[in-house]
């Protein structure tokens, strides 16, 4: 007999998410302090190479590769003593490196493109993206902790990018994740959507927000939807998770039963907060609703959340 606490479909659905292809195997528990130099000696090494929020993409007869040799990656000013070792894919080491040119001095044959349009557009595969994420995040970090919060003075890159050691006072800093609660309040035949005031025209989406220090996870869905919309929630459901890159998220997705339906909107956070039937909801999946109103795209998170609601019934 099967036992139900795993019974799950063949594929999570983390795993539809956009970032969430990552295959590298990160080998964390031999992160050395000379890994990064070790990996850049290594013939087989990739680099995936970024600069203020862009990621850098040879473009090849119509095709974008995200990948550089470490001699390709000289020819854009790389600082290659600040790179990451995100570990090792089939064909070798891999780390995420700053740049140093800005676009608009690469030459016609690479491209620098921010990182949402890397993943909306579908630009590279979902491993690289993935990747992208992971390298991302980490050198976002680095960028903003190079002082050790203790004393002040300036840390040093341990552990192949994961650790930052402070030579004055000896106190260890590590990589952050901020723990993002995404939820979609939903019943059989309806959910609540909202609209933030720098969405794209026509846009709602799931409601979030961060995580506070000592809050479960579902106590943060139910704070952050009374917050927003004035709904309390029963019953709270985890459903996927997705690693975003904006600068070092986790977004946490969960599905929440409605105790009350009358909103009450936060308009400092939200520029509209509704109830939407199901029909309706399909129409905005399929970005046939016609007066134009559409969900996020089908790589983030909350357009995953919708979906599955739409087609539970």
């Amino acid at each position: 007999m099967s036992f139900r606490l795993f019974d799950a479909p063949l594929r999570e659905p983390s795993q539809f998410v956009g970032f969430a292809g990552n295959r590298i195997d990160r080998q964390s528990e031999n992160r050395a302090d000379d890994a990064v130099e070790k990996a850049l000696a290594d013939q087989t090494t990739r680099l995936m190479l970024m600069h203020a929020g862009r990621l850098y993409l040879k473009l090849d007869d119509g095709k974008f590769d995200p990948w550089f040799n470490v001699a390709e990656s000289e020819t854009f000013d790389v600082s290659l003593d600040r790179g990451v070792l995100l570990g090792f894919s089939e064909e070798g080491p891999v780390l995420a490196v700053p740049a140093g040119i800005e676009p608009e001095n690469l030459p016609e044959t690479v491209k620098a493109i921010d990182y949402r349009s890397v993943y909306m557009q579908g630009l590279i595969d979902e491993a690289a993206a993935g990747a992208l994420a992971q390298g991302a995040a980490l050198l976002a970090w680095h960028a903003s902790h190079a002082f050790c919060s203790k004393c002040g003075n300036r840390s040093e890159m341990r552990a192949g990018g994961y650790r930052r050691h402070c030579p004055a006072c000896g106190t260890d800093h590590f990589p952050r994740t901020d723990p993002v609660a995404i939820m979609l309040t939903a019943t059989r035949e309806k959910c609540l959507l909202g609209r933030g005031r720098h969405f794209a025209p026509g846009m709602y989406s799931a409601l979030a927000g961060f995580i506070e220090p000592g809050e479960t996870i579902e106590a943060a869905v139910r704070r952050e939807t009374l917050e927003e919309a004035g709904i309390r929630l029963g019953r709270v459901v985890y459903h996927a998770s997705q690693p975003w890159p904006f600068p070092y998220s986790l977004m946490i997705g969960c599905f929440g039963e409605p105790l009350n339906e009358d909103i009450q909107a936060d308009l400092n956070e939200l520029e509209d907060c509704r109830w939407f039937f199901r029909d309706e909801v399909r129409t905005m999946l399929d970005r046939t609703h016609a007066d134009g109103l559409i969900t996020p795209p089908k790589g983030a998170i909350a357009h995953h959340l919708i979906r599955a609601w739409v087609d539970s019934e």
